[in-house]
């Protein structure tokens, strides 16, 4: 049966499938990165798995893969199909597709960002759906954007587009890695909260879900912490929104599984500093952690669909994926 492989890479762990025609899911598998080795061995653990999958498919489907879908955090050029910088992984230009492509004997391979990735597979799978302009926002370790058009998902000019979490929301604020001062993902992100909170109760091992349930408790400290991640998040999105007028404004990654305890200060808070802009929809995103390794394989798809060429876009009737149960 044809089918493409779906690897998600993340910094400590890999999910991975084998995805048919109609996106049906054919076999799934998850593996750790090995990243305590070292970013070499991060590297050969990647190949190792993409060959056991081409493998597993041969096995259970009578014929290797037809292409390979990757997603991976950080930079990423997807034209040359390079990870450019994952600090995570302890990356610097590693030709993925190329190291991959060799690996399995020249299938074709899409190097793909995970965030945007998962915007992808949320646009045409999830929360999504239906929308022409959205705005994917995955609040994790840090921040990243997925900005939706037309059923695709825009990279930018240097695949840098989306990285709402270095938009600066308090100048002259918390010094970032990126070498700004106050961005977002320093107030807003999942590991912000969990910092903030941790100095607030006087756990060190306190983290952002902690945070939620205190707030849901009444806590008077949690509630303070929260709401201030909340106000830097709402102005971060309005500059997003402002900029890019989206029907619908997606929020994923670990600070949304706290659901109404986000959702509904933030709806308020975004309400409240709009002045022209449209509202759009602000919705949870509907895929979980499974959004990386369905977009991986929709890149796969897209790839296949286009004849292989990685700079071309989806075809109008490129597949949506089968959502894996919770």
């Amino acid at each position: 049966m044809k089918h493409v492989i779906a690897l998600d890479v993340g910094g400590t762990g890999m999910k991975a499938a084998l995805v048919g025609p109609e996106g049906r899911l054919l076999h799934q598998a998850r593996r750790a990165t090995g990243r305590h080795r070292g970013p070499e061995a991060v590297v050969d653990e990647i190949l190792r798995f993409a060959s056991d999958l081409h493998a597993e498919g041969r096995t259970r489907l009578g014929e290797g893969a037809s292409a390979l879908g990757i997603t991976v955090p950080g930079i990423v050029d997807a034209e040359r199909g390079v990870a450019v910088y994952a600090a995570n992984l302890g990356w610097r230009d590693v030709p993925l597709r190329a190291l991959i492509g060799e690996r399995l004997h020249g299938i074709p391979v899409a190097v793909g960002h995970d965030v945007r990735s998962g915007g992808l597979a949320e646009g045409r799978a999830g929360a999504g759906r239906g929308a022409a302009r959205f705005l994917f926002v995955a609040l994790g370790t840090g921040i990243a954007g997925a900005i939706g058009i037309a059923g695709r998902v825009e990279e930018g000019a240097h695949g840098n587009a989306g990285e709402i979490g270095h938009v600066v929301v308090r100048p002259g604020g918390t010094p970032c890695p990126c070498g700004q001062r106050g961005c977002l993902e320093r107030y807003a992100s999942a590991s912000a909260v969990s910092e903030a909170w941790a100095r607030a109760c006087g756990d060190p091992d306190a983290d952002a879900a902690d945070c939620a349930a205190a707030v849901a408790r009444g806590d008077g400290r949690a509630r303070k912490v929260w709401q201030e991640a909340v106000d830097a998040l709402a102005d971060g999105l309005v500059t997003g929104l402002t900029l890019l007028d989206p029907q619908r404004l997606i929020v994923g990654g670990g600070l949304a599984e706290a659901g109404e305890t986000l959702f509904a200060p933030l709806r308020a808070a975004v309400e409240a500093r709009i002045t022209f802009q449209r509202l759009p929809e602000i919705v949870p995103a509907a895929l979980g952690d499974a959004a990386g390794c369905l977009g991986a394989g929709l890149l796969a798809w897209d790839l296949l669909d286009a004849g292989a060429s990685p700079a071309a876009g989806p075809s109008p009737d490129a597949p949506t994926l089968e959502v894996p149960a919770p």
